[in-house]
C-alpha cells in the first residue's frame, strides 16, 4: 500500500512540475517582428509578415526559460513589392538560400522586475553570432507580453553585398523589434 501511495504522490509531483512550465503560444494578430534601419539617413520600419515564436516561460522560474523564433525573410514588407522582392535577392537575404532567420535562446536571467536578460544564437543568411540582449514582461489581460529590440550591424549577416555594402545608402546599423503577446 505505502508503494501505491508513493507512485500516486510522484505522478502529482510530476503534473505539478508539468504545470508550472508554460509552454505559451504568440497570438500573431497582436504581435510583431519589425527591423528599423537608415536608408539615405531615413529612418524606416518595416515588418515581417511570417515568423513563429515558441516561448516556454515560467514567470516564477526564468532561468528555466526557452525561446526560440523563425523569421521568414521573403515575408519583410518595405511597403512595395518592387522593394519586398528586392531584398529577398542574393544581395540582401537571400531568400531561396537561407528562407529563415532564427534565434534560439540558451539562457535567460532576471534582471529586476518585469526584465530579463536573454543570451543566444541569432542566426541570419547562414551566419551564427551568439546575442544578449535585455527583455520586458509583464501580465496584461491574462497574458505575458514580452517587448525587446536587438540591435545588429546587417554586414556582419552579408546582408547588403556587392555594391549595398557602401553604408552610405543603408546604414550598417539595424535594430530588430518585436513585441510578441502569448498565452497557453
Amino acid at each position: 500500500m505505502k508503494t501505491m501511495k508513493k507512485i500516486a504522490l510522484v505522478s502529482l509531483m510530476g503534473v505539478a512540475l508539468a504545470a508550472s512550465a508554460a509552454v505559451l503560444k504568440a497570438d500573431p494578430a497582436k504581435s510583431s517582428v519589425s527591423a528599423t534601419f537608415k536608408q539615405m539617413n531615413v529612418p524606416i520600419e518595416s515588418k515581417f509578415k511570417k515568423y513563429t515564436v515558441a516561448i516556454d516561460y515560467d514567470a516564477a522560474k526564468p532561468d528555466a526559460s526557452k525561446a526560440t523564433v523563425e523569421v521568414e525573410t521573403a515575408s519583410l514588407d518595405m511597403g512595395d513589392p518592387e522593394y519586398n522582392k528586392e531584398v529577398a535577392k542574393k544581395e540582401w537575404f537571400n531568400s531561396a538560400q537561407f528562407p529563415k532567420a532564427t534565434f534560439v535562446s540558451s539562457a535567460i536571467k532576471s534582471a529586476g522586475a518585469g526584465k530579463l536578460t536573454v543570451t543566444g544564437k541569432l542566426t541570419i543568411k547562414g551566419k551564427a553570432t551568439d546575442i544578449t540582449f535585455p527583455l520586458t514582461v509583464k501580465t496584461e489581460g491574462g497574458k505575458q507580453v514580452f517587448d525587446g529590440a536587438l540591435p545588429i550591424k546587417r554586414l556582419a549577416y552579408n546582408i547588403g553585398e556587392g555594391e549595398w555594402k557602401d553604408t552610405s545608402m543603408v546604414a550598417d546599423d539595424v535594430t530588430i523589434k518585436f513585441h510578441v503577446v502569448a498565452g497557453q
